[in-house]
């Protein structure tokens, strides 16, 4: 009997925490960076599309940095301490990583700090043109600036990308249509 309480509380703990973990899996696992080395914020590295297969790493620091992501993740998305997010992503070192760039805009943007969000994005993009997420925050961006036309050509692209039912069309879609902020 108490092996079965034990199981319908785990279970039941498990089905509470559901959502966070699935938001968590969802956006919360970046590409991987393209090299075992950070970039130490040297914006001449090589770019490379993600269709491309990084080159081996050392499994700890793979581990190392998917460790401090969550971190990160955890820190801006979670508990809404964006500064300290920030740090632990440029503490990395990996800044020429799409994910970890559009993440530094992300928390630039809601610290208020427009160009640097914009800076963000666009070296996030300067390293994958084709990245759903930023395209979706930099859309944010503009239409926290007034700029709509540009918010909605965003819009579009981000269409092109992965579509008009994924998370990051329908969450641009809602901020332009005045329904939601992010």
């Amino acid at each position: 009997m108490q092996r079965a309480s034990l199981l319908a509380a785990l279970l039941l703990s498990a089905a509470i925490g559901a959502p966070d973990f699935a938001k968590a899996i969802e956006s919360g696992s970046p590409s991987p960076p393209q090299t075992s080395q950070p970039s130490g914020g040297s914006s001449s590295s090589k770019q490379k599309s993600k269709s491309q297969k990084p080159k081996s790493q050392n499994n700890g620091a793979l581990e190392d940095f998917y460790s401090n992501w969550h971190k990160a993740y955890a820190l801006i998305y979670n508990q809404a301490d964006y500064a300290g997010g920030i740090a632990v992503l440029k503490a990395m070192g990996y800044d020429d990583n799409a994910d970890v760039a559009t993440l530094i805009g992300y928390a630039s943007r809601k610290l208020g700090r427009y160009d640097d969000a914009k800076s963000w994005y666009d070296k996030a993009l300067a390293a994958d043109p084709e990245h759903a997420q930023t395209w979706s925050y930099y859309g944010m961006w503009h239409a926290e600036q007034g700029n709509l036309l540009k918010a909605r050509d965003d819009l579009n692209k981000v269409a092109s990308i992965c579509g008009t039912t994924c998370r990051e069309y329908t969450e641009l879609k809602a901020v332009i249509d005045g329904t939601r902020t992010y």
